[in-house]
């Protein structure tokens, strides 16, 4: 018979440990709480971005066109903040200022036949945006259609001009040129509606065809040439014409002098003529002496020989013997 073995002594301390509490289970999470919370957020910012996304600015150099299913329903112009209705309107922006459009290079004929190539250039602004975005849709489109009503209306003017006209700077027959092209353009512009204004049209560059540079070349230095003559011909008969003046006037000047020489000379002659009279006449017989000698100065010379009567006067006085 085994021993019956010691049974061990409970331990003392045992008695005094606090006894562990058993763990409770954990509540379920509430996910539908929080995918409801994520979802009014989602909702909140996509409401948010549909918001801004319909929301524009009008500014003060542009107009903007609002259209609905493709008509126009409104067109703002003063500038601000406005909102148009999501996925069922659009917005364009048109701008308000004058733009230039470069018109292409093209190639025509003068009323002589001749081939010029031309470049123009256009100044043009939006007058009615409705009327632009419903006919011409888009600027592209409507400065297409400009290009064309330029090209047409230039071809048809300097067609009724000779070359000569055209390429000479000093002929006046193209002053007008530019007025007239403008007004026919927007003329055609207004029967089209197309919301356009041109304000000018110019031409920028009138070029030849390679071909023909240097026979109007030529040309150019022959007029040139013949300018030139006319002027020094100009030039000379104008010299003429002012020695012949002053020729003229130097005659006229001469004449005056010696008409007033003469008048002086008279009323010297008169002056001295008096003197002598007023002096001969207090003593005759010396003015007859003197007389005398004046005439024996003029008839009597070196080999002069004179036969006088011996009672003759000249006698007398060549004797010394005075009656």
């Amino acid at each position: 018979m085994e021993p019956k073995q010691p049974q061990s002594e409970p331990n003392r301390f045992e008695a005094y440990k606090t006894p562990k509490p058993k763990k409770q289970p954990k509540d379920p999470v509430n996910f539908k709480k929080y995918w409801k919370l994520i979802f009014g957020l989602m909702l909140a910012f996509i409401v948010l971005l549909v918001l801004l996304a319909n929301v524009y600015i009008v500014k003060e150099s542009e107009y903007r066109v609002v259209r609905q299913f493709g008509e126009v329903v409104s067109i703002k112009e003063e500038p601000g903040l406005h909102m148009k209705i999501p996925f069922i309107q659009s917005v364009t922006t048109l701008p308000k200022y004058q733009m230039i459009y470069e018109v292409s290079e093209a190639e025509i004929n003068t009323r002589d036949k001749k081939r010029i190539i031309i470049d123009n250039y256009a100044v043009w602004h939006v007058v009615d945006p409705r009327d632009l975005i419903t006919n011409a849709v888009t600027i592209v489109n409507a400065e297409s259609r400009m290009e064309e009503f330029v090209y047409s209306v230039i071809r048809t003017e300097l067609g009724q001009l000779d070359y000569e006209e055209i390429i000479n700077d000093e002929n006046t027959s193209r002053g007008s040129l530019s007025e007239n092209v403008t007004a026919k353009v927007n003329e055609l512009l207004e029967k089209d509606e197309y919301g356009i204004r041109v304000t000018d049209v110019r031409m920028k560059r009138t070029d030849l065809p390679e071909e023909n540079e240097q026979s109007v070349y030529t040309r150019m230095i022959s007029e040139r040439d013949s300018t030139a003559q006319d002027y020094l011909s100009q030039g000379d008969a104008k010299k003429r014409e002012i020695e012949a003046q002053a020729d003229r006037e130097a005659q006229e000047v001469i004449a005056t002098a010696r008409k007033e020489a003469a008048l002086i000379q008279a009323e010297g002659e008169s002056e001295a003529a008096r003197i002598y009279n007023e002096s001969f006449s207090k003593d005759p017989e010396f003015y007859q002496l003197y007389r005398s000698l004046q005439s024996y100065t003029k008839t009597i010379g070196d080999d002069t020989v004179i036969i006088l009567p011996s009672d003759s006067p000249y006698a007398s006085v060549l004797t010394g013997i005075l009656e």
